[in-house]
């Protein structure tokens, strides 16, 4: 054999060992690799869990307080309404005392003391009774049903109050309807 072959084949089993090193290295890198995706594969996982039970919470959240917001809405007068229910039972009491009563005055007692309770509730929950007799016309709180002449007051001034007007809080519910002087009163005859 000559001395290239011999040191061809030298070199062999030196490369043959460099090339076992290399794929060793290579097979350790992929096992690190393969590894580091499996563990980087499972804090995805744990994210993706996280956003999905967060997702589920949060709608959970809006449903209920949804549900509440309806539920508020729905039962919203009860205060109000128990309160009446209260005025109710006097109406009741004074209806039942009526067969037994033999003093007119003893029964609008009565009635007026229901009366007075009722309005103090309403007064209580914002409800306010429009003055109207006396004051001047207001479109934003009266509505005219009639005209009348009236010399001993200025023209548009309320005379009566056909029915009675109220405001909750700042905002009117109901406008008084009445009547109102005309623009003949107070002197200005032809």
């Amino acid at each position: 054999m000559s001395d290239d072959k011999l040191n061809e084949n030298a070199e062999e089993p030196e490369m043959n060992i460099k090339a076992e090193n290399l794929n060793q290295e290579t097979d350790e890198e992929d096992l690190q690799s393969n590894d580091k995706i499996k563990e980087l594969e499972m804090i995805v996982s744990q994210w993706q869990d996280k956003y999905l039970r967060k997702v589920a919470e949060f709608e959970n959240y809006k449903k209920r307080t949804e549900n509440d917001q309806l539920n508020l809405i729905k039962y919203a007068a009860e205060n109000f309404i128990t309160k009446l229910l209260t005025i109710v039972d006097d109406f009741e009491r004074s209806l039942n005392h009526l067969k037994d009563a033999k003093d007119l005055t003893t029964i609008e007692e009565g009635i007026r003391l229901v009366y007075s309770k009722l309005l103090k509730t309403l007064d209580d929950q914002g409800v306010k009774k429009i003055e109207a007799v006396g004051q001047p016309f207001d479109v934003h709180l009266h509505e005219a049903v009639m005209q009348m002449q009236n010399d001993s007051v200025p023209p548009h001034t309320v005379l009566e109050e056909v029915q009675a007007g109220y405001m909750y809080k700042d905002k009117v519910i109901r406008h008084s309807k009445v009547i109102v002087s005309d623009e003949t009163s107070s002197g200005e005859k032809e």
